[in-house]
């Protein structure tokens, strides 16, 4: 098996950056028509600063509205606009969601593509592939592209003024990159682009919970107060690029399964997806049998920055063994990361560590540290 690393063409992070988006996108030979396919507070916020930035290289663009969820009819629906207006560029602008469909536009009519975050709350923006949804948003598919992005601009400034429980999102999912990439380097299996793990995809996932440790509380308050610190702009860079470099090239097992899993469950569709990841990797660590100091400083970290630690925080009150089992079937469907671990994974497996990592997380919330700590012990 061959090693394999990926990564966008460009990245470019920092103060009023998108101030830079026209002139950054005609270093590398990007053209216009650009197609920019927005939420609707990146619309409304960043809509004088692309007039500006694309007049300045006269560039001619049109703004179209994201209907809100990464779906096959979404991605048709934009696709339409974007032939009828003739793009050569695709712009994403504002979450991950957005930044999917800008990017399964793109392939589907062979454009160049710029991903333009307006929230460091997922590592989707650096990535070859999307994740699609139903419109009710379960979990459809994953759609792998051949190249990554050619731009991905990060504008702090604007990820500054978003909303604090989205940046924490990011973490949740930036939070499971180095122990999913550990397990599919420690099994020998592939990666999400198809081969062995590089060093430096290794390096880069563990990097990122490092930073995650160090600068994730800071961040949080700097995005309570709206303010551009040193510390959030490390934390946008391990949202964004180290996460996503960490994951695509280092590889996903059972968090990400496990959030398959839950956009199963109805109760679970007002939480973001890396909230739900945060969860599926405690399961992940009690399923893997890890250490309980382990199991601690990430249930520590998740606690310090808002993160689930039990199936409460998602919406689910009342698990039962038939929802864990609906959940961990889907986790366990044939082609599932969760079949990345080391050993085979069966779905009454993954059930049995919902259940505790449940029962632990619970624990912790009511402030009896030291029975869950006996519990982490006895499963490891």
């Amino acid at each position: 098996m061959l090693s394999t690393f990926c990564a966008p063409s460009r990245y470019v992070q920092g103060r009023n950056a998108t101030q830079q988006l026209g002139s950054e996108m005609k270093k590398i030979g990007l053209a216009a028509p650009v197609f920019i396919i927005a939420g609707s507070h990146a619309a409304e916020l960043l809509a004088k600063d692309w007039k500006q930035s694309f007049d300045e290289v006269g560039f001619k663009f049109e703004v179209f509205k994201f209907a809100g969820e990464c779906s096959a009819k979404e991605i048709l629906r934009c696709k339409e606009a974007a032939l009828k207006f003739g793009a050569k560029t695709v712009v994403g602008a504002g979450g991950g969601k957005v930044l999917d469909t800008a990017r399964a536009v793109a392939a589907e009519i062979n454009a160049g593509v710029v991903n333009c975050p307006t929230l460091a709350s997922s590592d989707a923006p650096c990535s070859a592939l999307s994740v699609v949804y139903t419109e009710d948003g379960q979990f459809s598919e994953y759609k792998f592209y051949p190249r990554n992005p050619e731009l991905v601009l990060v504008d702090s400034s604007v990820v500054a003024k978003g909303p604090a429980r989205l940046l924490v999102a990011g973490m949740g999912d930036a939070l499971a990159t180095w122990f999913e990439a550990e397990t599919v380097i420690r099994a020998k299996k592939k990666n999400q682009v198809g081969g062995a793990t590089t060093l430096a995809g290794e390096a880069l996932a563990s990097l990122c919970y490092e930073t995650l440790l160090e600068d994730g509380l800071a961040a949080l308050h700097a995005v309570r107060s709206q303010v551009v610190t040193p510390a959030l702009e490390r934390l946008i860079e391990a949202n964004t690029l180290m996460s996503g470099l960490g994951f695509e090239s280092g590889g996903l097992a059972v968090a990400h399964s496990v959030h398959n899993g839950l956009t199963t469950v109805r109760e679970t569709h007002n939480y973001y997806h890396g909230e739900k990841v945060a969860f599926g990797l405690l399961v992940q660590l009690v399923l893997e049998g890890k250490p309980t100091s382990v199991i601690e400083e990430v249930i520590d970290f998740s606690m310090s920055v808002g993160l689930p630690i039990c199936l409460a925080d998602l919406g689910i009150y009342n698990p039962t063994r038939a929802l864990c089992m609906q959940i961990a079937n889907r986790a366990t469907a044939p082609g599932e990361t969760a079949h990345n671990e080391p050993f085979e994974v069966t779905a009454e497996m993954v059930a049995d560590a919902i259940l505790a990592a449940e029962s632990i997380g619970r624990q912790y919330k009511l402030g009896e540290e030291e029975d869950a700590r006996e519990m982490c012990m006895a499963l490891s």
